[in-house]
This record gives C-alpha cells, structure tokens and sequence, in this order.
C-alpha cells in the first residue's frame, strides 16, 4: 500500500496538466463519473450570472447582435473543432445527440444516393443511437443490419447506404479503430456517422485526418458542458453542400429572417442547425470550454492512459482475486478513458463507495464504471478509489 500511495504522490507532482484541477469547483470525493457528467469549471457560474442578468435581464433582445448569440452555435462549433481534430467551419452546436444523430443519420443515406437501402449500425451501441437507426431506417425505406463494429467490415457491400458506429462503447470502455472502419466503409462506398459521445475530449479523435464524414457528440462529459448542455454535429467540408437535413428550420435557412415558405439551405455547417439556441446552456458551454485553453489533447490521452493503468495495478492489488473481472481492454490501442469492472453485486457496492466518498456509476446488471477526466482527476484520487473498492469488496 504505501509504494502505491508514494508513486501516487510522485505521479501527481510530475503531472503537467495538476494545475489545470483548480479551473474546476471540486470537493474530497473521488469523482471518476465524468463519462456521464463532467464536473464544474469555475469560471461558469459567473458568465451564467451575466448571460441572465446582463444580456438577458438588460439588454434583451438586443443580445442576438451584441451578445453574440445569433452566431454562437458555430462559434462555439470552433472551440471544439480542435478537440475532435478538425478546421474551423465544420460543427455546429445545438440541439441533444440524439437529434444530431438522426439528423446525420438520414442526411448520410440521402447522400449515399439510390440502390444504396440497409442501414448498418453498432449492435452494442447507446440503446438511444440503435432506437434512431432503427426510426431512419423505416422513414428512409432501409433495412436495419445490427452488427458488432468487429464485424462490420465483413458486411458492407454495394447496399450498405450508412454505417453507425461509436467511437468507444459506453458500457466497456472499448475504443474502436475510427480510422480502419472509416475506410472500410469509404471503400464500399457508404457513408460513416460517428458517435463521439465517451471520446471526444479524452482522447485525439482525428476527424479531418481519417476523412470521416460526419459526427456527433454530446458536451456533458469529457467536455464538461453541464447537465443537457447541447451536443454538436460535424459535417465536413467536401460533404456540406451535399448535406441535406431531415430537419430543415429557419434556423438553417440561407435567409432566416426572410420567413420564404420555400426552404434554401444555408451555406456549410449552418445546414445542421433547426430551431432558435438553447442560449443559457450553450453560453454556459462556452465558459467550461476556456479550461481548454492550452491544453492539448496529446497530454490528456498520455494521462488518461497512465490514470487507468495505474488504477488497474491498484485494483490488482487491493482487491480480492477473483472478486472483479476488467471489461476493458488492456491494449492502450483499445482503451477509451474509463475502466468497466464486472462485479457479482455491482448495484450494492457502487453504493457503498458512493458512501465513502467515491462515485462511479453502475450498469445493469454487474457493470461498474469508472470514468477518468485527466483534467481534474489524479493519481492519488486513482489509489484512494481502489483502495476504497477493495475494502468495499472484501
């Protein structure tokens, strides 16, 4: 225990990103549940403060021009364009991931063109993203092919019109290979959608190097948006002119404020957009986003991978043998950033970590989850939460 405790203590003191933990409101829990809700930046408070009183409270509707909020969804598009590896001009924020999600989803059998009916989708994805397939592919006319993301290669062919997949499965922590699969479907000449939801902003994503064509993602995790703080969707560049959304509003019209009963899509991303803002969560996304500044997302994946690591070791350690099972790859490779331990009596022990100042989350029926936010999470948080589980356990 105490060589754990003494690396630990080392780690933490070596670590480049210690600094950036005080940009969040924090307490001593052991918090290792930001792959569901991220915690608090600091400086969010007080912009919402002036987004309600100031901007809303005095200079009401004035705020669409001289607050900015007419053009926030894309500006703030930009702020997590680098985190997800893309240029400028290509997210739009707005609206819940599953709206995203069916958005792209029609809009990418749309551009698959004719002859082009079956829907591929993760057979092990998020239960909402395998719902929305399943809605898309009954309005589109397709057919539904379900299918782990291992096995997707295998079944594309001159039908396949959309591929679903995500980036790493929620329950597991498994990260799939984003660029191999893109290409396999490029080969087969269908269009890929990609659920970013437990990747972006834990790990490099590389949307514009591996050509993926569009992606979604949500905000309140890794990225630490707040609760329901809108996702994103990214549509890149060579295919925005052809983007053609389920869900045209006037929003997304080239002339918004014509009120034209015929629709003409606005030019690039902007086509993603539908209705008016969620101003007072999106503004608030904006504020936690400046704990980005000067952070890369290289030195969050290295610490990521050192996190879980060194939470694995400790689990082998203090844990009894054969009380808990790692679901998650131990390949860094196929690792996202959390770490999914079956255990007989998952529901009861989460609890009574919880209790004691730990808190992962439970899913049914013998998965606990412990996410690792590399931004506020250390080393010695690490050693006290398996610690703590051994005792739990034992």
């Amino acid at each position: 225990m105490s060589e754990l405790i003494a690396r630990a203590e080392k780690s933490d003191a070596a670590d480049e990103l210690a600094g950036v933990r005080a940009q969040f409101v924090l307490d001593d829990v052991v918090y290792l549940d930001g792959n569901s809700l991220g915690a608090l930046p600091a400086t969010v408070p007080g912009r919402v403060e002036d987004v309600v009183r100031r901007q809303w409270g005095a200079l009401r509707i004035r705020s669409w021009d001289e607050s900015g909020w007419w053009t926030a969804p894309e500006r703030i598009g930009d702020l997590i364009a680098p985190l997800v590896g893309a240029a400028a001009g290509q997210i739009v924020v707005g609206d819940s991931t599953s709206v995203n999600v069916f958005k792209a989803l029609v809009a990418a059998v749309r551009m698959a063109g004719p002859g082009r009916d079956e829907i591929v989708v993760d057979a092990t994805t998020f239960p909402t993203d395998g719902y929305i397939a399943g809605s898309a592919a009954r309005m589109t006319g397709c057919t539904l092919r379900p299918v782990t993301p291992s096995e997707v290669p295998g079944v594309l062919g001159e039908r396949t019109a959309a591929v679903l997949l995500n980036h790493v499965d929620y329950r597991t922590g498994r990260l799939h290979d984003l660029p191999a699969l893109t290409a396999a479907v490029h080969a087969a000449g269908a269009v890929v959608v990609w659920d970013l939801c437990h990747s972006a902003g834990a790990l490099p994503v590389g949307l514009d190097e591996h050509g993926v064509d569009l992606a979604v993602g949500c905000t309140y995790k890794y990225l630490n948006g707040g609760p329901g703080s809108p996702a994103y969707l990214y549509v890149r560049s060579g295919l925005q002119d052809r983007f053609d959304s389920p869900l045209p509003g006037w929003n997304s019209h080239a002339e918004p404020f014509g009120m034209r009963p015929d629709y003409e899509a606005a030019p690039g991303a902007l086509r993603g957009r539908v209705g008016t803002p969620d101003i007072l969560s999106m503004l608030a996304l904006e504020a936690a986003l400046e704990v980005w500044d000067g952070v890369s997302v290289e030195a969050v994946r290295a610490k990521s991978l050192a996190l879980t690591d060194f939470f694995l070791e400790c689990v082998a350690a203090y844990v009894p043998e054969g009380r808990v099972e790692s679901l998650t790859p131990a390949a860094h490779a196929e690792r996202g950033s959390q770490v999914a331990l079956r255990c007989e009596d998952a529901g009861d022990v989460m609890k009574r970590l919880i209790e004691r100042g730990v808190v992962g989350d439970f899913r049914s029926p013998d998965v606990l989850r412990f996410g690792f936010t590399p931004l506020y999470v250390g080393f010695a948080d690490v050693e006290r939460a398996a610690r703590v589980l051994g005792e739990v356990v034992a």
